[in-house]
């Protein structure tokens, strides 16, 4: 809408809450710059509705946006996408549409879910005609605007038809309207739709590999970010993706990588399968790594102890939570009969809960105990007043920056700081006192 003036935008949406919200002052999610271009264009040319048929029948272009969650149940469980929600708006389209239209596949989806979507968009009975994309995205949180406005590629995939290639033709005209023509990827379906998973699986792959390193290091005295500036500095592998977390989080990389190894067993690629399977291991065993280490290192138990969780996000700069390895460390923390207080910026504790119940069914019912165990908190410092330990697991700027002098004087002694985004100034803070430990560097000895 901001860059192409001329074209109606229409955002849709069953949910007439989320609407209400996005024609607002208080948009439903945050994202550095995404509030300035909502109120540009928002009453011009970009619109959010509840009226769903209507939009449709008006549109000449139909993106489906809708999310593709990992099936809890049923064949496939924990592993494949659950398309149901594209399959719901293909048949919407076919029932409301006058007028034959593009259908923009914008989801992330399993390769071939374009073939199921153009079936049930055939079987209309007013004899309309539509052709089918693929246009994934490749946006990252916390930089979503910026990747917009400057894409390093725009992949669009079609039929290899007249049809579809004049279909790929008219998307690309729309993004032309800002995206060099030599950044705009043209391709078939299966390729485009099986590109957003190898993209996002190939990230994880990368995170996961230095994350193993990271506990090498730990054992052996080595600094994982001098191994990571060492390798980065190969222009074959470059510094992307090479800073050693406590885990990767997101809506995207578990649940796309879960659909890869779905995909190569479904084949009979089994091999294929559990080497990408073990990128999620990798991940799963890193956050477990992290609490194990935090309890050792507080004499064995964490019982009674308050321990400050600074960030919830699952990456700075965005509010979303979703598999953030800040639940999951809470979670084990919980289990431990730890008394957590959460601070993050952007995170509200309704949200915190929403993730708490979804991903790791800890709820009231499991846990009568929660709103005890975790308290959420609205300014750092009292999160951080009289705690045993620290744990930064969302490498927000502003704890980089904090008073830990005056922190430090507050907490119980010994003080302990945990940085699992390895973001802290590590001698500073044991200059004035604190035992801190990050994640792949030199611990000190005992």
């Amino acid at each position: 809408a901001k860059n192409c003036p001329n074209i109606r935008v229409c955002v849709v949406d069953l949910n007439a809450k989320q609407i209400e919200a996005w024609n607002s002052d208080d948009l439903p999610i945050y994202e550095p710059g995404l509030k300035e271009v909502v109120e540009s264009c928002r009453g011009k040319n970009l619109f959010f509705s509840t009226s769903i048929d209507e939009e449709i029948a008006l549109a000449d272009i139909v993106f489906i946006s809708v999310n593709t969650p990992t099936k809890t149940q049923g064949i496939g469980a924990g592993r494949a996408a659950n398309i149901k929600n594209c399959e719901l708006c293909a048949r919407t389209i076919a029932k409301v549409a006058t007028s034959n239209k593009i259908v923009v596949e914008k989801s992330t989806v399993p390769v071939r879910t374009a073939d199921a979507v153009r079936r049930v968009l055939a079987c209309n009975d007013k004899g309309l005609t539509f052709q089918v994309l693929s246009n994934p995205e490749f946006l990252a949180e916390g930089t979503a605007i910026d990747d917009l406005e400057k894409p390093s590629r725009v992949l669009i995939g079609g039929e290899e038809t007249p049809g579809g290639q004049a279909a790929i033709a008219k998307l690309v005209s729309v993004y032309a309207n800002w995206v060099p023509s030599e950044q705009i990827i043209t391709t078939n379906l299966w390729s485009s739709e099986l590109s957003k998973l190898v993209a996002n699986a190939f990230l994880a792959q990368r995170v996961s590999s230095i994350n193993s390193i990271s506990a090498l290091c730990e054992s052996t005295g080595a600094d994982v970010s001098e191994i990571s500036r060492a390798i980065g500095s190969d222009p074959r592998i470059g510094n992307r993706f090479l800073q050693s977390s406590v885990g990767f989080g997101g809506s995207c990389f578990q649940k796309d990588i879960l659909n890869l190894v779905y995909l190569c067993e479904t084949f009979g690629l089994d091999e294929c399968a559990e080497y990408w399977h073990q990128v999620i291991k990798m991940n799963d065993y890193q956050k477990s790594r992290f609490t194990k280490k935090m309890v050792s290192r507080m004499f064995n138990t964490a019982t009674g102890k308050k321990i400050a969780i600074l960030g919830f996000a699952f990456k700075k700069d965005t509010g979303d939570t979703r598999e953030t390895a800040s639940a999951f460390v809470c979670r084990d923390l919980m289990q431990e009969r730890a008394r957590l207080h959460v601070y993050d910026p952007q995170v509200k504790r309704e949200q915190m809960m929403i993730e708490f119940d979804y991903t790791l069914g800890v709820n009231k019912a499991t846990e009568p105990d929660l709103d005890k165990l975790v308290v959420t908190e609205t300014d750092v410092y009292e999160a951080c007043e009289g705690a045993h330990a620290i744990a930064v697991l969302t490498e927000w700027d502003e704890f980089k920056t904090l008073d830990y002098e005056r922190i430090y004087k507050g907490m119980s002694k010994p003080a302990f700081v945990f940085d699992g985004r390895n973001i802290v100034d590590i001698k500073k803070l044991r200059d004035i006192g604190f035992e801190v430990y990050a994640i792949g560097k030199p611990w000190p000895k005992e």
